[in-house]
């Protein structure tokens, strides 16, 4: 017998949050060690330990409470790793020396597995004198290339790579290279962008009145360097993220109006899938409430959430979120001083549509808004009183203050009985609710649907590599499709199923909007519109959400630029191979290698060894083009041998699979050896890796498969698959499968749990 419901539930449990020895040995043996080990971390700084450890695991057990991947993969382990999602950085000083300072906190940071965020608004503009060295600056851009660069080559806890959100404010002069940063696909892609709009930017754009953009120490003191028309920038933020699904929007002043804490604190910048807006060192860490264990008498006429055992799972699960803030790392000091002064948390929810389901409502509808608002709402009244109970206990946050607090937005529409408890006892806890991003995290819960999005798909095919090499195929269903066959075999699915595929854009906003209301942070959610959506309707998008009260807004259209969805149809259907003009070909199956093939071979001269690299790159043609198959690697030295033929079979792997593949690349030339690099052809080359990623990138810049150093593809890719199957969009990189989907605000793998947000 084993707990996990479906075989990728256990795949992500041992890929991702299985403690192990580092040479990969078990350490939990099962899914219930990693529940005890959690349990007990969690409860060491209780009074009674023991009987808080048997509560903590009762409430893990089942997957009914799921603490965020970081606190799965690292309570109890020792390990130097923060337990905290999500951070925002302190404030960009604008002078060099400032901003450099910020350069090293985000490195440290990101090593421990932290994904940050950061407002750029504070750095002066692009051609504004620089006082003192007779310059002109560089602008919020150009720093943010730096930071980029460095994101590429910090690996954070777990081997994932650091994830970013940059922010701008609305009226900042530079806000238009900004918005248009991401058309370079090869441009800033280790962050997600958003601007900071403010209240009075979106009456001017109902009002077609004109916008000024300015920078200075105050807002009587800025400059204003340029006016433009409110609706034109508008626009081109629309269009942009209509074109490329970047920038999102960030409503700031609604955000800092409902702030508990906007008495002590201002918000500029929030985490990288934007449910938490921080202010500066803010760190928040983030679980959620598996809302469709709970249900009970599913899909029949009685089926209900039951809300009795909901407030016991929530008080338990504020209860130990609290006890994080005590136990966890920080990588610097002033994120320790910043939670233990506010003990922020994030209690959110997952499986919310299959919650609705299972009680037959249809997601998107009147009915299942007005349900999720009442669901959220008890959770909400459940946390914040759970949260008074450990203040009578433990004390309030250190800057709890009665009158201002709940004097804030979120609190002046909370219960009365509620802020009189608040009144009487104070609050462990400043904020308590939040939407997280939960893609890896509710596949390892049986494949729920994720957060508060609409289940993506019913059912999909997934292939898994074997000890043997082999690979076979599982089907990977739906939690409440799967309870749904259980129950009743194969009766057909009933009217009220429906998903993000054909879920109308504002259906989802008004989802959003009513899950919003209870929440005091904010939500990850992405908005799916069809490719075809009218620009006209995917502006109507945004203002709804801005009318309807949510805190910011991200959508996603497929299209040529961001690539298709996962596909799921039922019937696979023959894709013709592309003319002579198509783009880059994505392969659903390695290709078999022909007998012969065209190819250079390039030799490496690295300064101070005695043996040339010999690098061989040969390449295939598909649908008329030339695009790289394979490499070699050789050299007479020794010490080479095991990294040359890892590298040799990793990157022919990689090559083999399809689709864009130049991020090979962009990560061998970012590799820094710590013993130094070297200089060739009077540029400095940080590794010999850097170096066989020049020489593959020049190959690839000949054949015609990228436009240039440091440009990526010569054209976009496009979902075209060659050999039997629907288009399926890009693979992922860590997988090479065809099954990555926009999920809250980050493209997410769902064979593997990959995630560029972590």
């Amino acid at each position: 017998m084993t707990a996990f419901s479906a075989p990728i539930a256990e795949a992500i449990w041992d890929m991702k949050y299985r403690f192990k020895e580092a040479d990969g040995t078990p350490i939990d043996e099962t899914v219930e060690d990693s529940w005890r080990r959690v349990a007990r971390a969690l409860a060491e700084c209780e009074a009674d330990p023991k009987a808080r450890e048997a509560e903590f695991y009762d409430a893990l057990e089942g997957f009914k409470f799921l603490p965020a991947g970081r606190i799965l993969a690292g309570a109890g382990t020792a390990r130097s790793v923060t337990l905290f999602n999500c951070f925002v950085m302190g404030t960009i000083p604008d002078s060099m020396g400032g901003i450099f300072d910020m350069l090293k906190e985000a490195a440290l940071t990101m090593q421990q597995g932290g994904g940050i965020g950061y407002d750029f608004s504070t750095i002066r503009p692009k051609g504004a004198a620089v006082s003192g060295v007779a310059a002109d600056a560089s602008g919020p851009l150009s720093f943010m290339d730096v930071w980029d660069a460095m994101c590429r080559t910090i690996m954070s806890a777990g081997s994932r790579r650091g994830a970013m959100m940059a922010t701008m404010r609305c009226d900042h002069p530079d806000i238009e290279d900004f918005i248009a940063a991401k058309s370079d696909p090869a441009r800033l892609r280790m962050f997600n962008l958003s601007v900071l709009v403010s209240d009075a930017f979106m009456d001017a754009v109902k009002n077609d009145g004109p916008w000024e953009l300015k920078f200075g120490d105050s807002k009587t003191d800025a400059k204003v360097y340029h006016t433009v028309q409110a609706r034109d920038l508008w626009n081109k933020i629309m269009r942009s993220t209509y074109d490329f699904a970047e920038p999102g929007v960030i409503f700031i002043d609604r955000i800092n109006e409902m702030n508990n804490l906007g008495y002590a604190e201002t918000i500029c910048a929030t985490n990288p899938c934007g449910e938490q807006p921080l202010p500066p060192y803010g760190a928040c860490l983030l679980g959620s409430i598996n809302l469709a264990r709970l249900v009970s008498k599913p899909f029949d006429k009685g089926a209900q959430l039951d809300e009795a055992a909901l407030g016991k799972l929530v008080t338990t699960s504020i209860r130990m979120m609290d006890n994080v803030v005590d136990t966890s790392r920080f990588p610097l000091p002033q994120q320790r001083a910043e939670a233990q002064a506010k003990r922020r948390i994030g209690l959110g929810v997952t499986g919310l549509a299959d919650a609705l389901l299972m009680t037959g409502l249809r997601y998107g509808s009147d009915e299942a808004a007005a349900q999720t608002e009442a669901w959220l709402k008890a959770i909400a009244r459940a946390s914040y009183l759970a949260s008074v109970e450990l203040a009578r206990e433990k004390g309030a946050f250190p800057l709890f203050e009665v009158e201002p607090y709940l004097a804030s937005g979120t609190m002046m529409q909370m219960d009365d009985d509620v802020r009189e408890a608040i009144a009487t006892h104070g609050i462990r806890n400043a904020l308590v609710t939040s939407i997280a991003p939960t893609g890896t995290i509710s596949l390892y819960a049986g494949n729920v649907s994720s957060g508060i999005e609409p289940v993506f798909a019913y059912a999909y095919t997934r292939k898994v590599l074997q000890p043997d090499g082999s690979r076979t195929e599982e089907e990977v269903v739906d939690y409440a499709v799967k309870m749904w066959r259980d129950l009743k075999g194969d009766a057909p699915l009933p009217e009220h199923f429906t998903n993000a595929q054909t879920l109308p854009p504002l259906e989802h906003v008004k989802m959003q909007a009513a899950a919003q209301k209870w929440i005091d942070s904010s939500i990850s959610k992405t908005i799916n519109c069809p490719e075809d959506i009218s620009f006209e309707a995917f502006k109507e998008v945004y203002l709804e959400a801005y009318e309807t009260g949510c805190k910011g807004c991200t959508t996603y259209r497929p299209n040529d630029v961001t690539g298709s969805v996962l596909s799921v149809s039922d019937q696979a259907e023959e894709t013709a191979l592309p003319d002579a003009d198509g783009d880059v070909i994505y392969i659903s199956e390695p290709l078999d290698r022909p007998q012969a093939l065209e190819g250079n071979t390039y030799k490496l001269k690295w300064p101070d060894s005695e043996h040339a690299i010999y690098i061989t790159v040969n390449d295939v043609v598909v649908g008329g083009h030339r695009r790289p198959f394979e490499v070699f690697i050789n050299s007479k030295n020794m010490e080479h041998f095991a990294w040359t033929v890892a590298l040799t079979r990793m990157i022919s792997a990689v090559f083999r699979r399809g689709g864009d593949v130049s991020f090979v690349v962009e990560e061998l030339k970012a590799v820094f050896d710590p013993r130094g690099g070297a200089w060739m052809e009077g540029k400095y080359i940080p590794s010999i890796l850097a170096a066989i990623g020049g020489v593959i990138e020049r190959h690839l810049i000949t054949i015609g498969f990228i436009e240039g150093i440091g440009m990526g593809l010569k054209s976009d890719p496009q979902a075209e698959v060659v050999s039997i199957g629907a288009p399926r969009g890009k693979p992922c990189p860590s997988c090479g499968q065809f099954t990555m989907q926009m999920l809250e605000g980050c493209m997410t793998c769902t064979s593997c749990g990959h995630s560029k947000c972590g």
